[in-house]
């Protein structure tokens, strides 16, 4: 047997193993069920324990409160509506998905997608490819369905091998998940899941969907640059040429015909006629976009990012929409709403019991405990800022191969961690930057990433042999190298001190 074989028959063991603890775990929803069920029994086992810590902000005395109890009961009972209507994520990704649904049912994204890749130079193909799929995490899921299956023939027409072509833009999409250039529905999700969770501590605090914006625009080009490294002196090589004689359809390289030509003209003028508006609001200092106290950082644009996004959205999708004929009346556009909606149905479920999980860590005061606690261990080992940060994003990376939901980790997660680093005097801007990026880079090796078996059946029609083990060892080096990238630029941003985003610092302290 040959190294390679070894190597590829370790990975497979590996990721065997993996997928059999992955699979052995309930549903999602069912965790968040058995973990509102843990909230409330070590709600009274700390009661009776008589758990308690002293608040390092107000000095007050922290204990648990029983859920168990008669008055907790009553409270379960009479909110558990308000949980899951209250939810902070819940009509924020309602809304963001209603505006990025008209956009990706008019077929702008697809245009954008086809636009960008088709009208590359030959020579910066792989970075365009890697940064297309990043860019396509603004509309949901079409990166998956679209750009991967492109990549492999836009690399087969032009003499590469399809499987590299497809690697990098899988690396884009998956691996690249928290950079963008503008912010998609998982931005305002994770801000809403780390707003709930600063609320143990600082009930005002406010996390605005733009938390992590400036960090996610660097990511963009450091992850495209890596990806495009990686494909070209890594993967191409190793894959060697492609030999397959297979005659390959080329539907998608189909050039955009008029009609797409006007919608994304129609599109571009929309975007620039609400860019204009908003900046004619917000740049002169008496603007009407300008926040109440006159400040651009309290401006309605940034606090109001997702109701931005979706006129954004819509708007230009119904540019294009009518322009192409892909909208004819206002029912298509509805129509093409609603199938936005059909794909958050998993979602709802899920929050339903995510928010009573939550709403019971909080009532019990078991995540400011847990907390305080923590912290206290963690500033009595003295590791500093970097390595705490390094040993989070390995955490979240891990926790990653065995749970695939960006957002259902992260409502675990945020109610410990954001609390922990808050006392230790760490924004949760920074501690949501830092889990993105654990979660993001082992997306491409997770069996539990739902679109894992859909990229394995896409490798297959270039190599009928392709399996797990064959994915693994083909996005393996992605994922070690966007790990150890990201990690530099998190580590240079922590040192220059830069912002993460608009008003959102790297630090935090206790309000008194």
């Amino acid at each position: 047997m040959t190294q390679a074989n070894r190597n590829v028959g370790f990975f497979q063991k590996m990721l065997n193993w993996t997928e059999r603890a992955g699979n052995a775990l309930p549903h999602p929803a069912t965790l968040f069920a058995l973990f509102a069920l843990s909230a409330l029994i070590l709600s009274a086992v700390g009661h009776f324990l008589q758990w308690e810590v002293i608040h390092p902000g107000t000095q007050e005395l922290i204990r648990p409160v029983n859920l168990l109890s008669v008055e907790g009961i009553h409270r379960i009972l009479l909110e558990m509506v308000n949980n899951f209507t209250g939810f902070a994520p819940l009509g924020i990704v309602l809304v963001a998905m209603l505006g990025i649904g008209i956009a990706e049912q008019s077929g702008l994204v697809n245009a954008v997608i086809r636009m960008l890749v088709l009208n590359s130079p030959k020579h910066l193909l792989t970075f365009v490819l890697v940064f297309s799929g990043i860019l396509s995490n603004m509309a949901a899921d079409v990166g998956y369905v679209l750009l991967i299956p492109m990549a492999g023939v836009i690399f087969r027409a032009v003499g590469r091998h399809p499987i590299a072509g497809m690697a990098a833009a899988f690396a884009g999409v998956s691996g690249g998940f928290s950079a963008n250039l503008a912010l998609g529905a998982i931005d305002p999700l994770l801000a809403g899941l780390s707003q709930e969770a600063a609320q143990i501590i600082d009930p005002t605090y406010v996390v605005n969907a733009t938390a992590n914006y400036y960090f996610m625009v660097a990511s963009t080009f450091v992850i495209a640059l890596a990806g495009t490294l990686v494909t070209e002196k890594i993967v191409e090589p190793r894959l060697g040429e492609y030999k397959n004689g297979e005659v390959l359809e080329d539907q998608a390289f189909d050039k955009l015909s008029k009609k797409e030509k006007k919608g994304l003209l129609g599109a571009l003028v929309v975007f620039l006629l609400i860019t204009a508006i908003s900046l004619s609001g917000l740049i002169p200092a008496t603007g009407f976009l300008r926040g109440g106290d006159g400040s651009m950082l309290n401006s309605p644009l940034i606090k109001g990012v997702v109701a931005m996004l979706f006129v954004t959205a819509g708007a230009m999708g119904l540019a294009y929409g009518f322009a192409t004929g892909a909208f004819k009346n206002d029912a298509d556009v509805m129509d093409g709403m609603s199938l936005s909606m059909k794909t958050l149905s998993t979602y709802l479920v899920l929050v339903f019991f995510a928010a009573q999980f939550v709403a019971y860590f909080k009532w019990s005061n078991l995540g400011m405990i847990l907390a305080v606690k923590g912290a206290g261990l963690l500033m009595s080992a003295d590791i500093g800022l970097i390595p705490l940060m390094i040993l989070f994003i390995l955490l979240s990376a891990s926790i990653n191969m065995l749970m695939g939901s960006a957002s259902a980790k992260w409502a675990i997660l945020a109610p410990i961690f954001i609390p922990m680093f808050m006392i230790m005097g760490y924004s949760p801007e920074l501690s949501q930057v830092v889990y993105r990026i654990g979660d993001s880079v082992t997306n491409i090796i997770s069996p539990m990433m739902s679109f894992f078996a859909l990229i394995i059946a896409f490798v297959q029609k270039y190599d009928p042999k392709a399996g797990i083990g064959t994915i693994i060892a083909t996005m393996l080096p992605y994922s070690i190298i966007f790990l150890l990238f990201w990690i530099l630029l998190l580590v240079a941003w922590l040192l220059l001190g830069i912002p993460l985003g608009p008003d959102a610092g790297i630090h935090y302290e206790l309000p008194q």
